[in-house]
């Protein structure tokens, strides 16, 4: 095609007569199509962010039909792109720009949500889980690291790197499935940010150390140590100033328009990511630190929801630079103790988890479900290795051991939590070791509520709308007790002078305990996302089977959220069946049109 093209030219330029200046056009022209210099194309800078956003969408799409999160398809862009493969990447120091930016954002918006009303509010469940997680995982981790002959501060590095669960991948998923505000879900997150309290505590110890420093403790580095130490009580201080006195004024000011709003932010994250820079501990911590300044203002949320779009956008060329350094024959000598790490954190992390949740009085299922969300290691297990090779404190063999267990286990965990209660069902007759059958040695007062008791009604589920309806019916003058199979809800609910205890409507031998003589009705308002189908494992059905065993002669209400469910739920022996939302709607319709008229 190029030579048929040239004697087009050719022929052109023989007949043309019309001038010079067609000449010259033709002669540019030839030396375009004929002759084209491939390689100032390859090392033009826009041009390889094209074809890098070009191939990232290209693999995402099919990531996308495999249902797995993108940071697998960047990271696979990123060596796709690298010197191992296609080679597209020459001015690699563009590309770490942007994934330097996209890092310090991440960490701002991370430090958004770390408001200190938040971490009081944290309960013993999250406090306990998270920090018995991270210490579990980075004990057990140092050792398999020594077993398998890293050296000391390798393995120290790679253990803490795999305690990090990804925020960012756990909360998509538990969206999707329509589970963040169910009980697991609420734990789940709940430890997750103590996860990001131990990442800020991590970063903030190896931000103390400078450019390959070897940890020693010689006077020197003592003494630098020590200014970077002063400089950092000294940016947080002023951080707290700025929390009092100017956080809330300014952004109020800002927030009014949109694009500044934007503007500010980034800016205000990059700003003081370079404070962090230059004052000798890192960029992520001062990207963090601007995070928690505007974390008590009430625009947070508009702040992260304007800026969750470019921080992906940026994110994509951090997991790209990371997958740049990654050689393929690098992770082809890592293999083995990539998969050994990865049934680590994939079996041994949900394992610690349930034990920690079991001890603390939780059922089998939620702390399942809830184990399972710390089955994969996150971007942050990433950066901080990828920290600590900047710092030379470890090889880069680290960075690829390590974002092999991040491929491996993230892709796995996927499939695990978008079919946990699949899972579920299948382990179920195996998790009982993990479960503290609290209502054979109940507490006293709990006790002589099963066995004394006298009610009218027994209520199934504490959350929003069983907790409205509890309070509506006590207010009416019913006796009622109250179920629910978080603890902490029920000792909540105790302190406000109702009748409690914990049960799980699901449980047979907890239902043959209840005070069942002269109740007129039992309720279950347990919200429907929480199990899959009308099956014998759909708690709603397996407390009107266990009710009829005891030969229970009242009448039983469940709620559904679906209106075709009704008949079903019917059919299989609910007498009324309660549509949360469609009843309200009911209810706020008949009230308005009462004012009409």
């Amino acid at each position: 095609m190029i030579r048929v093209g040239c004697m087009n030219f050719s022929a052109l330029k023989r007949y043309c007569i019309v001038g010079e200046l067609i000449k010259e056009i033709a002669i540019i022209t030839e030396e375009i199509i004929c002759m084209p210099d491939l390689s100032i194309i390859h090392t033009v800078p826009f041009y390889e962010i094209t074809s890098l956003l070009v191939l990232a969408a290209a693999v995402g799409a099919a990531s996308l039909l495999l249902r797995q999160p993108m940071i697998v398809s960047f990271i696979a862009v990123g060596v796709l792109a690298g010197p191992s493969v296609l080679d597209i990447v020459q001015s690699r120091e563009k590309v770490q720009l942007l994934a330097d930016l996209g890092v310090a954002l991440l960490l701002f918006l991370v430090g958004l949500k770390l408001d200190l009303k938040l971490i009081r509010s944290m309960g013993l469940v999250s406090l306990a889980t998270g920090l018995g997680q991270v210490l579990f995982t980075s004990v057990a981790g140092f050792f398999i690291g020594l077993f398998l002959g890293l050296d000391v501060t390798t393995s120290l590095y790679v253990a803490v790197a795999l305690t990090f669960s990804s925020t960012i991948i756990i909360v998509k998923l538990l969206s999707d499935k329509k589970e963040v505000d169910s009980l697991h879900g609420r734990i789940a997150i709940g430890f997750l940010i103590v996860q990001d309290l131990v990442v800020v505590v991590a970063m903030m110890i190896l931000s103390t150390f400078g450019v390959n420093s070897q940890l020693s403790i010689e006077g020197g580095n003592l003494m630098q140590i020590g200014t970077i130490l002063l400089y950092g009580v000294i940016m947080v201080v002023l951080v707290i100033l700025f929390i009092r006195f100017l956080a809330t004024p300014i952004v109020s000011r800002i927030v009014q328009s949109p694009e500044l709003l934007i503007t500010f932010a980034i800016g205000w994250a990059a700003l003081l990511a370079s404070l962090g820079s230059y004052f000798g501990f890192s960029k992520e911590l001062g990207g963090l630190l601007a995070g928690v300044s505007l974390a008590s203002t009430p625009f947070r949320e508009t702040i992260v929801s304007r800026l969750a779009a470019v921080r992906d956008f940026l994110l994509l060329f951090f997991f790209i630079a990371l997958g740049m350094h990654i050689e393929l024959d690098l992770l082809g000598s890592q293999i083995y103790p990539a998969i050994l790490f990865s049934f680590f954190v994939l079996i041994g992390n949900p394992l610690i988890v349930m034990i920690i949740m079991g001890a603390l009085g939780y059922r089998k299922r939620t702390s399942f479900l809830a184990g399972l969300t710390v089955a994969q290691i996150s971007e942050f297990s990433l950066i901080f290795i990828a920290m600590g090779m900047k710092l030379g404190h470890v090889p880069p063999e680290a960075l690829g051991l390590v974002t092999l267990v991040g491929l491996i286990t993230i892709a796995l965990s996927v499939y695990m939590i978008t079919y946990s209660h699949m899972l579920y069902r299948i382990l179920e007759p195996v998790l009982g070791i993990f479960e503290k059958r609290v209502y054979i040695g109940q507490e006293a007062e709990d006790q002589e509520l099963l066995e004394t008791g006298n009610y009218d009604i027994v209520l199934f589920g504490l959350g929003r709308y069983g907790s409205a309806v509890a309070h509506y019916l006590k207010s009416n003058g019913y006796r009622i007790l109250a179920v629910d199979f978080n603890p902490e809800e029920v000792r909540r609910w105790k302190k406000q002078g109702f009748d409690a205890v914990y049960g799980d409507a699901s449980d047979q031998g907890f239902i043959s305990s209840l005070p069942l003589e002269g109740v007129q009705w039992v309720v279950s308002s347990v919200s429907q996302h929480d199990f899959l189908g009308l099956t014998h494992e759909d708690p709603r059905i397996a407390l009107i089977d266990a009710l009829r065993q005891q030969r229970y002669t009242g009448k039983i209400a469940v709620s559904t959220q679906k209106k075709d469910e009704r008949e079903a739920l019917k059919a299989k022996g609910a007498d009324l069946v309660f549509l949360p939302f469609y009843d309200a709607a009911e209810q706020a319709a008949k009230r308005l049109a009462e004012t009409m008229q």
